[in-house]
């Protein structure tokens, strides 16, 4: 399994990359958080917000295409509020009948969910920004920097490198089951679709079974190299002044935005 298919950091040279971790991950909540208590229909505010976010993608060199492709990616996630658009005849408010259904289309409810899908895709790309332009060590250590648990460090840090792992194991299972799988010439593929059920099956209690052998030894030799849970770095980055000058214009910025959308 080659890294580049599972991981995200797409290394460049920009004044993005170069800005401290903690400050990238502190400064990436804040404009979550931002979003986030942003009230409904605010677009102006949430204009601002694209706007900023674009800003930081176009500095950090890695491509207008890739980031907002990889957002799109969790975008359907967000069909989950589509229940708030259905109101079954609320009085005082604005709604379109279906025929047929007791139910209806609430104006207020269709613009509830228009505003978070838009709070969800400004989100999505600040996240997908972070992790493309910060290696994942960085990001481990700039959490337990900023006084993350270190257990949800360590569970972080092992999900997702172990991932490399067990995709290279499904992957060479796959290929076990090719070879040892004969289909006559003319056919597109063996068996009927209960046993490649069974197989599938089989294939993922094999799967469980080898990733739970595995995680026991490298437990075993972590502990006896003296691992005891914390994120260390060979060389600790250290935080420069044009670092704290960045983080300070940018949360300014947003509490601005923040006051702006909740005042206005």
């Amino acid at each position: 399994m080659h890294l580049h298919a599972l991981d995200s950091y797409l290394p460049k040279e920009s004044i993005v990359h170069r800005l401290d971790p903690r400050v990238k991950l502190a400064l990436t909540v804040l404009f979550i958080l931002t979003a986030t208590l942003t009230p409904d229909r605010k677009w102006a505010v949430f204009g601002l917000l694209e706007g900023l976010i674009l800003l930081a993608i176009f500095a950090s060199r890695v491509g207008m295409g890739i980031v907002q492709k990889r957002s799109a990616l969790a975008m359907p996630f967000v069909l989950a509020a589509l229940t708030v658009v259905f109101v079954p005849g609320a009085p005082g408010t604005a709604h379109i009948p279906i025929p047929g259904t007791p139910w209806a289309v609430s104006v207020a409810g269709l613009w509830r969910f228009v505003s978070i899908a838009v709070r969800s895709y400004l989100s999505v790309q600040a996240a997908v920004l972070l992790a493309a332009t910060t290696p994942f060590p960085d990001l481990l250590w700039g959490m337990r920097a900023l006084k993350v648990p270190r257990l949800l460090v360590a569970i972080g840090g092992f999900l997702y490198r172990y991932l490399f792992v067990l995709a290279d194991e499904g992957r060479r299972m796959m290929q076990a089951r090719e070879t040892r799988s004969a289909v006559p010439a003319g056919r597109k593929g063996g068996g009927t679709i209960s046993w490649r059920a069974r197989v599938t099956g089989a294939m993922a209690g094999t799967l469980f079974l080898r990733a739970y052998e595995r995680s026991e030894r490298i437990w075993a030799a972590m502990v006896a190299r003296g691992y005891d849970g914390e994120v260390r770095m060979l060389s600790v980055p250290t935080l420069r002044p044009t670092d704290l000058r960045i983080g300070v214009l940018v949360t300014v910025a947003l509490i601005m935005l923040l006051l702006a959308g909740r005042i206005g």
